[in-house]
């Protein structure tokens, strides 16, 4: 079996609409964090189930309708995503713990606004951040991320970049 995953993160209350697109060919949507608005995951819900965690930004009610952390097995695939995470080898406080402790295959996360994707040899796993795919933030471009998990492996990756981030008007 394979699954199909859309990555995505900070999005802060903007879901610009060609996601829908790149999501309908996918089994699954993450997003790692920073939501802004329950219309975003509402809006993706509709179209695929979806894994998501909160960010710095979300207020309250976001936070309890999410978890600050998940770690799960799909298709043999150890999956650990959080939004603040930090990249390889300078994680933020308390993942390189974490990492240890769950021993994860991939490591996502989002916050940064920066697209990464990287391959940590101390502790073996490849980590993801799929940068912002809203308008808010210092990132010039919208990007996200498509791949493939199948026995045990991510693959398949593709770098999405929607193009330029729109103006706060939009």
């Amino acid at each position: 079996m394979m699954k199909k995953i859309l990555l995505l993160s900070d999005t802060h209350s903007f879901l610009d609409p060609r996601v829908l697109g790149y999501a309908e060919p996918v089994d699954e949507i993450w997003h790692a964090g920073d939501i802004g608005a329950f219309e975003v995951t509402d809006a993706l819900e509709k179209i695929k189930p979806l894994r998501v965690v909160y960010g710095n930004i979300d207020n309250a009610r976001i936070r309890s309708q999410f978890d600050e952390s998940l770690f799960f097995t799909i298709e043999g695939l150890r999956v650990f995503m959080t939004h603040i995470g930090g990249k390889p080898p300078r994680y933020a406080k308390g993942i390189k713990e974490k990492l240890a402790h769950l021993n994860p295959d991939l490591f996502i996360c989002g916050h940064s606004h920066i697209l990464k994707v990287a391959y940590d040899k101390k502790h073996e796993l490849l980590f993801m951040n799929p940068g912002a795919a809203g308008k808010h933030g210092f990132h010039k471009k919208q990007t996200m991320i498509r791949f493939e998990i199948a026995a045990g492996k991510a693959q398949n990756l593709v770098v999405i970049e929607l193009g330029d981030k729109p103006g706060k008007d939009l």
